[in-house]
Formats: C-alpha cells, structure tokens, sequence
C-alpha cells in the first residue's frame, strides 16, 4: 500500500496526500481528473511516496500526514 504527496504543476501551492495500492494508475486517474478533489488543477506530479508491507500502518500515515502536526512534519520534511 502507497502513501503519496502529489503537487499540482500548474499551482504549485494546491498539494494532496492519498493512499492506493496502484500508484501509477492513481496518479494517471489524478492527471485526467477522474477525482473531483484534484481535478481543478491538473496537471499534478508525484513529490513522494512511500511503501508499506501493511494496510494499517499506511491508512495511520496518511491520517498523521492530513493532521496538523503531519501537515508540518511533509512541510518540512517532504514537500
């Protein structure tokens, strides 16, 4: 299961993390705005993402990384 952070080319400031067992397939459907929450600004290019072996521990990364103290942490360390 992936963690990603993509970033919107065309405004840089718009971002979104998500979660998806198919990361090329989910960045494809992002960029022929196939989600209503990405779609004002495509394109979107992939900025990081991260693996995990278990479900649990990317579903409870990705809610830390939407978080206030996550949201600072990506600031700092990802975006």
């Amino acid at each position: 299961m992936y963690v990603y952070l993509i970033q919107s080319e065309k405004t840089p400031e718009k971002r979104y993390v998500g979660i998806t067992e198919d990361l090329r397939r989910r960045v494809a459907q992002h960029n022929s705005q196939q989600s209503w929450h990405t779609s004002p600004w495509v394109p979107w290019r992939l900025v990081v993402a991260v693996w995990f072996k278990e479900p649990e521990k990317a579903e409870a990364f990705e809610s830390y990384l939407k978080s206030g103290s996550g949201r600072a942490f990506a600031a700092r360390r990802l975006w």
